[in-house]
């Protein structure tokens, strides 16, 4: 490999420099230093959390080529782009090119005047393309999506096992695995094939801290999905389906709603998909509708949202997809429609697998996904674990768990009972969902064929919906109640059902209901959003005019730096975010002329350098966002009852207090005489729950719904204990 000269600039000055950017994150610096000392390495870095710039700036620093060996032809399209936005000497070789084009980057790579050259594995491996690469320094092979090369991870492809032999031809010259998701079994197959056994390992968090995770009970899909969408106005986002039927269907009511949608799927054709993708990219469409291909391809920095329509079919899909929001590290939020017809639909096509362990291990990454969609506790914590990374934090601040109130967990030892019986009295042969219909008296063929409505447990569970009893199901499983069949999904009972069979043992858990919604808090809300509507207006312009993705000009954080601290100088513009020199010479006068002018006519001036936030400016600025809990804490005071705020936020009765409950919990108070008419109890009992809490406390509900023996309902306990908080606040 090329020595580094003496004089060639620091990573530091690179990054900044060139990209535009002030501190490195996580792992990239030592990432890079790996590099540029001549030694191997292997990076599992989570999407948006700055692979590329691990090999792009010992790139630009080393003497020689770099080969960059990525899957997907847009995907070298836009890293290209962006890197020649920045004045870095990159090019791609691939199907795609015309003739001269494909001509001049032959010339160039001839005429050493390339530092990035990207390449699909196919096209590495031509003879004419080894040959010529045999002609000039190659100083960092650089793999991207390297899970691609194990048949471990979920992305096979058989020509990047084909890479190998490329990696003898060019022994002098580093070579860099990256990926977004590698289980330790897939990392041992990447460097057992690539001869690179001794590589540093650098593993970062996959902790993305700007996602906003949230998961609704699916009931009425395409209305939900609308509801949702109205809190990104002009934003871009993402909505994965199942089947190409469902992302048409969708995306036609999306249209007839007035939003901006596009469908993508296999059966519309290479160029039809092309175009969609690109008008994606550029901003002229809002949202694409998509199937679970789509995404690969693009580094879109600025996709404010993902929705999951459907269940994705594991954990690493749904980490995959939903990394494809905020990559720009604004936040993004993320939306999971559940239903247990999704999981229903997916188990049908795994039974489909000819091979065992494929469908046991299909099953195993299914049921994974459904403890996460199901859990109470924070969802940053199955979802991290999954990779084998601790995560201990008991609140990530960021998902819908963490910002409502936990569900209170009762005694479900009856159902619990009835459920076991049936599992018992079926044989411990049938899955859940033959054990529920068997419980709710279902006349279907197979509980007729089995004679299972003979049975005494036949029709025992009409109580519950199939939803509930599903739910209620996965609890018995994970409290060891109940084992299940990895195969076939049979389940079994443990001994630990014994002692709840025999009454020894309780079983407390929730009944499902539909989740809280999620706080509202898009973006960073102390910026001008005046001024970055104009400041992306041009983006757009320059973009068009440049035949380029808005993003590669700058991006949405960029913007918002540019909106909160109002640079009136060249040299305080270049302090924005993504401002790198190129950059400042090509955009800096005419984005500070919009912010001058602005200012003018607004009074505003620069904001310090030392000022990390905009100050509020209520004059000019949009109100700033606010959690949904705020808004209608703050509403409740000015005299809106609860039946208007049902009506207006279209929610139940029960969530509105879980948020005047968040409200007050933030030092808030509100009028006690106002709480006490939304209890229907009578007066008498009332007292008595007043009483009970003024003995037991309010931190929780359980000993309290105990000590009234079950007779009062939750939701009457929430009601009052926010009365009661606030009367005492009041004394």
């Amino acid at each position: 490999m090329a020595e580094k000269h003496t004089k060639s600039p620091l990573p530091r000055q690179v990054l900044k420099e060139v990209f535009g950017y002030d501190q490195f994150r996580p792992l990239q610096a030592e990432i890079i230093g790996q590099a540029l000392a001549g030694k191997d390495a292997l990076v599992i870095m989570p999407t948006g959390g700055g692979k590329s710039i691990c090999y792009q700036i010992p790139a630009l620093i080393l003497g020689g080529l770099t080969i960059v060996v990525s899957p997907l032809i847009s995907l070298m399209k836009d890293q290209v782009e962006q890197l020649q936005e920045v004045g870095a000497a990159a090019a791609m070789l691939n199907s795609s090119l015309a003739p001269a084009e494909y001509g001049d980057t032959i010339t160039k790579i001839r005429q050493r005047q390339l530092k990035l050259l990207y390449m699909a594995p196919e096209t590495l491996l031509k003879p004419d393309i080894l040959e010529l690469l045999d002609s000039v320094p190659v100083d960092c092979l650089t793999i991207d999506e390297a899970h691609c090369i194990s048949e471990w991870g979920h992305d096979f492809r058989p020509e990047y096992r084909q890479i190998a032999p490329i990696r003898q031809r060019f022994p002098n010259a580093v070579c860099l695995a990256l990926t977004a998701t590698a289980t330790p079994r897939v990392q041992d197959d990447i460097c057992e094939n690539l001869g690179i056994n001794d590589a540093g390992r650098f593993i970062a968090s996959f902790n993305r801290e700007n996602l906003f995770l949230q998961v609704q009970l699916k009931h009425d899909p395409a209305r939900q999905t609308v509801e949702f969408l109205k809190r990104f106005p002009k934003q871009s986002g993402i909505i994965y389906c199942f089947s190409r039927r469902q992302v048409e269907t969708l995306c036609e009511f999306l249209r007839k709603q007035g939003f901006s949608a596009l469908p993508y799927h296999a059966g519309l054709g290479d160029e039809a998909r092309k175009q969609h993708q690109e008008q994606f990219i550029r901003d002229d469409v809002q949202i694409i509708v998509a199937t679970i291909a789509f995404g690969m391809g693009i580094n879109k920095s600025n996709v404010r949202f993902v929705v999951h329509y459907d269940l994705p079919k594991s954990i690493e899909s749904y980490y995959q997809e939903i990394g494809r929001a905020g990559r720009d590290g604004v936040r993004a939020d993320c939306l999971l429609l559940f239903s247990a017809g999704d999981t229903q639909k997916i188990r049908y096509f795994i039974d489909q697998k000819p091979d065992a362990l494929q469908r046991q291990v299909a099953l195993q990454h299914l049921d994974r996904l459904v403890d996460f969609a199901e859990t109470e506790a924070c969802r940053r914590r199955p979802l991290i674990r999954y990779f084998g990374e601790d995560y201990d934090a008991e609140r990530c601040g960021m998902c819908d768990n963490c910002l409502s109130e936990k569900q209170e967990k009762i005694d479900i030892t009856v159902p619990a009972q009835k459920f076991l019986s049936c599992v018992f009295r079926t044989g411990q042969r049938f899955g859940a969902a033959h054990i529920i219909d068997v419980l709710r008296g279902s006349r279907n063929q197979k509980v007729q064929q089995f004679s299972h409505d003979r049975l005494t447990t036949y029709g025992i569970g009409k109580e519950f919906s199939k939803k509930q009893w599903s739910h209620l199901s996965r609890q018995l499983v994970r409290q060891g109640l109940l084992e299940k069949e990895p195969a076939y999904g049979g389940l079994k009972l443990t001994q630990r059902a014994g002692e709840v069979f025999a009454g020894r043992a309780k079983v407390f858990g929730t009944i499902q209901e539909e989740p809280l919604a999620p706080a509202r808090a898009e973006t960073p809300a102390n910026y001008d959003a005046a001024l970055f509507e104009l400041l992306r207006e041009k983006r757009k312009a320059l973009a068009d005019a440049a035949n380029v993705p808005p993003y590669v000009i700058f991006s949405d954080k960029s913007l918002i730096d540019m909106a909160s601290f109002f640079p009136q100088s060249a040299a305080r513009f270049s302090d924005m975010h993504g401002v790198g020199q190129v950059k400042l010479e090509r955009y800096g006068a005419g984005f500070l002329e919009i912010i001058r002018n602005y200012c003018r006519e607004h009074n505003l001036s620069e904001v310090p350098a030392s000022r990390s936030t905009a100050p509020a400016r209520t004059s000019r600025k949009t109100p700033l966002q606010k959690l949904r809990h705020q808004v209608v804490g703050e509403a409740f005071r000015g005299g809106a009852s609860l039946e208007d705020l049902m009506a207006e936020y279209g929610t139940k009765r029960s969530t509105l207090i879980s948020y005047l409950y968040q409200y007050y919990q933030e030092g808030q108070r509100l009028p006690a005489e106002r709480l006490l008419p939304a209890s229907q109890l009578p007066p008498a009992q009332r007292e008595k729950v007043l009483q009970i809490f003024e003995r037991l406390g309010t931190q929780k509900l359980r000993p309290v719904f105990d000590a009234l023996n079950g007779e009062v309902a939750y939701e009457e306990l929430h009601i009052l204990r926010l009365y009661y908080l606030n009367r005492k606040k009041i004394k």
